[in-house]
């Protein structure tokens, strides 16, 4: 499914639908979108009180969202947003689901000429702290010359998982910085695909993922308008994501 540019709230509300259409279902869901401005999300478990406020956001004119999927703090720009929900019995354990996934974004990069790779194996897996999501690549997650290039995050339920992450476009994640209230580790900058080619739009990316589906799943994982989604239970999921108590709930 591929979205127009939709608001913070509306994106994790269509997302978290998808979660709950593939566990009722069995139906395998991607969508592929935009924001329609630039936002701050934090992961699901992740303290941001005291790191940033609403106030400076609003000042800013950053809106804020609380992602459903786990994480670090990011900006959302000039990128493409993926989701994935799919049934926990087709990647049973978390890695297996990343895994997968990472798999049909590598050939996605590939198809477009990025000589994207999987990271390897460096310590931990970082947990959510003050350190900006594209502070350091995890194992298994696609870089470019060793630099993060797509950032991603998964939640699972019992009968269903919903993965999303960031493919960054350009880099716009200095804007944490002005965002932030305190000051934030010194990070490097992320690989971009515009850095490899500096042409390539949002609907390139779309085409190069859409491939890759195809390959893999033939024509059982078409893309197409999110209006499949029910729009009553996104309204609802709708209203979560704009409370600020959520939002700001740590």
């Amino acid at each position: 499914m591929v979205s127009p540019p939709r608001d913070a709230a509306t994106n994790m509300a269509l997302d978290e639908v998808m979660l709950g259409t593939a566990a009722a279902t069995g139906e395998v869901l991607v969508r592929l979108y935009q924001w329609d401005t630039a936002t701050l999300s934090f992961g699901r478990n992740q303290r941001c009180r005291d790191v940033y406020s609403p106030e400076r956001c609003a000042a800013l004119t950053v809106p804020a969202v609380r992602r459903p999927t786990g994480g670090r703090a990011l900006l959302h720009a000039r990128e493409v947003t993926y989701c994935v929900a799919a049934p926990t019995a087709l990647a049973p354990t978390l890695r297996g689901g990343y895994e997968a996934i990472n798999t049909l974004l590598l050939d996605a990069l590939q198809r477009l000429g990025v000589a994207a790779t999987r990271a390897r194996p460096a310590g931990r897996t970082p947990v959510p702290g003050l350190a900006p999501c594209f502070e350091s690549p995890s194992a298994g997650e696609l870089v470019l010359d060793g630099r993060k290039l797509v950032g991603s995050a998964q939640h699972r339920e019992q009968d269903a998982f919903l993965q999303h992450g960031s493919i960054l476009l350009d880099d716009d994640q200095g804007m944490l910085g002005a965002l932030a209230l305190v000051p934030l580790p010194a990070v490097p900058p992320p690989a971009t695909l515009r850095a490899s080619l500096p042409t390539v739009s949002f609907g390139d990316v779309v085409d190069a993922i859409t491939a890759a589906l195809r390959r893999a799943h033939g024509a059982a994982l078409p893309i197409e308008s999110d209006a499949i989604i029910p729009p009553d239970h996104v309204q609802s999921a709708r209203s979560r994501y704009r409370d600020p108590c959520w939002t700001w709930r740590r």
